[in-house]
């Protein structure tokens, strides 16, 4: 993927919801290089992979709230991706998640994604996960590219890669398991394209 030669102007501006509609769709990982992970042994091969990785992309999901006064009990899954795989840890299995700490505490691996300060303090609130080395894209392609505000993934993507992030899933029950396909695909993706976007910005630096 590269960014486009014109990275100034045109492509440094929010696009619009039409605009974006337009489109190619961004592919991403693909579900052959999708790892739920639900025991130990599943967690301790997953963080052996992702140890390997300088930087990795971090999202987490919740199940969305639609009743006044509902507190989420989320988060319901963590996501980590490397350059060729995600793993998704679905918090109900709390062997794995306790094990992923050796991950998100680690001040060696960095952690980008978008919103972060909200995922840091839910992991540590509900979990006791201390989450470190983090950068959060939106703050960086701000300062970097001197943006008017700030931008979510979705708008990132497109920025950035001239390419649409499905985001049908996002209000869908990540409370539910087994997760539905295209569960798996938008969570994965969503930190697979942290990764690639914080990548690719960092050869324009």
């Amino acid at each position: 993927m590269n960014v486009a030669s014109e990275m100034g102007e045109r492509y440094l501006q929010r696009p619009t919801k039409e605009q974006m509609r337009d489109l190619p769709l961004f592919r991403g990982i693909s579900l052959d290089n999708i790892v739920v992970v639900q025991d130990g042994e599943g967690a301790e091969q997953a963080i052996k992979e992702l140890k390997e990785a300088p930087c990795l992309g971090f999202d987490t999901e919740s199940k969305p709230c639609f009743r006044k006064g509902e507190v989420s009990k989320g988060p319901h899954l963590i996501q980590l991706a490397n350059e060729s795989k995600a793993f998704l840890f679905p918090t109900r299995f709390l062997p794995a998640i306790t094990l992923l700490d050796k991950i998100l505490s680690d001040p060696h691996i960095k952690k980008v994604g978008f919103g972060l300060a909200g995922d840091a303090k839910i992991l540590q609130r509900k979990f006791g996960i201390n989450l470190f080395n983090t950068q959060d894209l939106s703050v960086k392609l701000k300062s970097h590219f001197r943006l008017k505000q700030r931008v979510g993934i979705k708008a990132a993507v497109a920025m950035v890669f001239q390419q649409r992030l499905a985001k049908s899933a996002q209000t869908s029950n990540w409370a539910a398991f087994p997760l539905q396909e295209h569960q798996l695909k938008y969570a994965a993706n969503d930190a697979y394209a942290s990764l690639c976007i914080d990548l690719e910005i960092n050869k324009k630096l």
